[in-house]
């Protein structure tokens, strides 16, 4: 069984910092690719950021020079260092993993989600 905790979350005023934490555990081979998703109340999930094993990183125009993605490939985790937080920025943030599982006999790709950590931005 694979599973996927974040941390980090919190109350910051505008302007403020926050650094997520995402650590994968259980049956992981490989990492494909790790991604940070958020969603705001009343509002679908939105992807933020993405980085494959290898480094290459995707932004969502409103946070990118503000948000910055890394990857650890043998700790099974990705983070999010959050800068120059707005009101906007508010929102549960959630994980998500493309990994190679291993399963009985075999290896397979598999997605997974985390629970979600809130971030509030709020003076």
């Amino acid at each position: 069984q694979v599973h996927l905790v974040e941390s980090g979350g919190g109350l910051v005023q505008p302007g403020g910092s926050l650094r997520l934490s995402c650590v994968g555990s259980g049956s992981i081979i490989g990492i494909n690719s790790m991604s940070w998703f958020r969603q705001a109340p009343g509002k679908q999930r939105e992807l933020v950021a993405d980085i494959t094993s290898g480094g290459s990183t995707h932004y969502a125009d409103s946070v990118k020079g503000r948000f910055t993605i890394s990857i650890d490939n043998f700790k099974n985790a990705v983070y999010l260092q959050m800068n120059s937080l707005k009101p906007e920025d508010t929102a549960v943030y959630y994980c998500y993993a493309d990994m190679n599982i291993q399963l009985l006999t075999e290896v397979r790709s598999r997605a997974y989600w985390g629970q979600g950590t809130q971030v509030t931005v709020s003076s």
